[in-house]
């Protein structure tokens, strides 16, 4: 319960992220960052908090402004599906911020982008 009172309000953590949610705000810090695609701007990095990692898929300007050890602040981020896993990303609705660096450590055990999900159509 104090832990729910701490947090923001719609602020969430890694491991309760679920496919397709959006509007979330997170506080994440930077783990690793790998440059996918050079002429389109495109990054994936490791980011995570106290529960868990995930990949965020930067693009454009935000690959300058992450950088490995950095904390993050994310305001209306989306976790995107691909390949069946997710992957966290903010759009031009959310907002990316370079926050005080964390006081916690990185939970490295629990990777949310390794969990598969399978899309099943419901016939009603």
């Amino acid at each position: 319960m104090a832990e729910q009172k701490k947090q923001k309000v719609g602020s969430k953590k890694v491991n309760q992220l679920r496919p397709l949610d959006f509007g979330v705000n997170i506080t994440v810090k930077v783990i690793s960052k790998k440059l996918i695609a050079q002429r389109n701007r495109i990054a994936e990095c490791l980011v995570g908090d106290e529960t868990g990692i995930i990949i965020f898929t930067a693009r454009n300007d935000q690959v300058d402004l992450i950088q490995e050890g950095s904390t993050l602040v994310l305001t209306k981020a989306k976790v995107d599906m691909f390949k069946g896993s997710m992957r966290l990303a903010v759009d031009r609705f959310g907002r990316i911020e370079v926050g005080a660096p964390a006081s916690f450590s990185v939970e490295q055990d629990v990777n949310m982008s390794l969990i598969e999900f399978e899309r099943v159509d419901v016939v009603v």
